[in-house]
């Protein structure tokens, strides 16, 4: 195996033109999907100058994609897998991509064999020897196994409830323990509720109508999003950086809202992760794009094989490890009660700071899909640009909806 540990540059070095302005209508901190989608907007929407600050070297946050030194298309922060139920957001971002259709499946290591995950019919036959014929008959096997809770708050109470304690230990204690640092017990239930158990044969991770990958890549698709003549780009510098060095009359905030107020309450907590990147010299490492890992005697969560995400055909094939970790770029709000609560102080604070937009995974605190940071940059936009009766000062939006919508 060989180590991928380089970064390959994919956007080329800022080139500032000599009569760049100095002064912007709007500077957004962010260049992954919230930034990109209130930059694009207020620039081609609203006809708004607009300065995109990251400090990353690159655009398209945490969905960066690039080639490797095999020419494979990898994910340098981990597997996205796009996925939605909204045609809006859909054709939204076809303006900047083709798509590549995918169903993404994941199978888990579980008892010496991998089986799919969320768990199905199939995964019960295979891993108790069963012969479930039909939706009826996995559905009275699971409620067999389920243990009744009173009030389900935790994301254990979710498991339980639903199938039983041997396999909520076998597949999602020990995965849930890595990933996020605490045990099912203690975390919200909204965690698991994203994983729901299945009596049929489907085993794809998403049933949205909507399954696909950007054709020619995450970074593609933003370079495109953010190629406007409105739009100046400043990669690898930090906003405070910037801040003073460019007017700017409004700001759009897409980073952690405890940063941004220079932690005056306390750090908000984030799971971090770390990706060991290799090359295998073979045509096939596994497989599915996604295998996860809960026995808490592995390391890592999952491993992740590339091609099977964008279809490219080589004798050699490219693979990451993914290791949760406290240290790191902030990645996953961490969904517990006494988080919220430290959440809302600084929500407070955004309320009351004039000029300023707060939008995305972790300015707002919330475990998003990128469909719904999308829809929510959509709605935030919306509300930004209706008509507005009389001279009072717009306020402060601190937009936290998950945005739904339907076909």
């Amino acid at each position: 195996m060989m180590r991928d540990d380089y970064v390959q540059p994919i956007v080329s070095p800022v080139v500032w033109p000599a009569e760049r302005p100095k002064a912007y209508d709007v500077m957004v901190v962010g260049a992954g999907f919230a930034g990109a989608v209130m930059a694009e907007r207020l620039a081609a929407g609203s006809g708004k100058r607009v300065l995109v600050v990251d400090r990353r070297p690159h655009v398209a946050g945490n969905a960066f994609d690039h080639l490797d030194a095999t020419d494979i298309l990898i994910h340098r922060y981990g597997p996205h897998i796009f996925h939605t139920n909204s045609r809006e957001i859909v054709d939204y971002l076809s303006r900047f991509t083709a798509w590549r259709p995918y169903a993404h499946r994941v199978l888990a290591s579980v008892d010496g064999m991998q089986v799919p995950i969320p768990i199905n019919r199939t995964t019960l036959n295979a891993l108790y020897g069963l012969d479930l014929a039909s939706d009826v008959d996995a559905a009275a096997y699971l409620a067999s196994r389920a243990e009744p809770v009173d009030t389900v708050r935790t994301s254990a109470d979710v498991v339980v409830s639903a199938v039983g304690r041997e396999l909520y230990e076998k597949f999602f204690r020990g995965y849930t323990r890595k990933q996020w640092g605490v045990d099912p017990s203690e975390l919200d239930k909204s965690v698991a509720s994203r994983v729901p158990t299945r009596t049929n044969t489907d085993d794809r991770y998403f049933t949205d109508s909507f399954q696909a990958m950007p054709a020619e890549g995450y970074t593609r698709m933003f370079e495109r999003m953010l190629d406007y003549p409105n739009i100046d780009l400043l990669l690898g510098v930090d906003y405070a950086e910037a801040r003073e060095a460019y007017s700017h009359d409004s700001l759009v905030f897409t980073g952690p809202i405890d940063e941004y107020f220079d932690y005056r309450f306390g750090r908000l907590p984030y799971r971090s992760l770390r990706f060991q990147h290799e090359t295998v010299d073979r045509d096939k490492f596994q497989d599915v794009a996604v295998v996860n890992y809960p026995s808490e005697d592995i390391p890592y969560t999952r491993i992740t094989e590339y091609k099977h995400l964008t279809g490219q055909v080589s004798t050699k094939t490219s693979i990451s490890y993914e290791y949760p970790s406290v240290e790191g770029d902030p990645c996953y709000p961490i969904p517990r009660p006494e988080n919220q609560a430290l959440f809302k102080r600084y929500e407070a604070l955004a309320l009351a700071e004039p000029n300023v937009v707060f939008v995305g995974r972790l300015a707002t605190y919330r475990y998003y899909n990128m469909d719904q940071v999308v829809g929510q940059a959509l709605a935030t936009y919306r509300r930004l640009s209706a008509p507005k009766s009389g001279n009072v000062r717009p306020a402060t939006v601190i937009e936290r909806k998950q945005v739904v919508y339907s076909e």
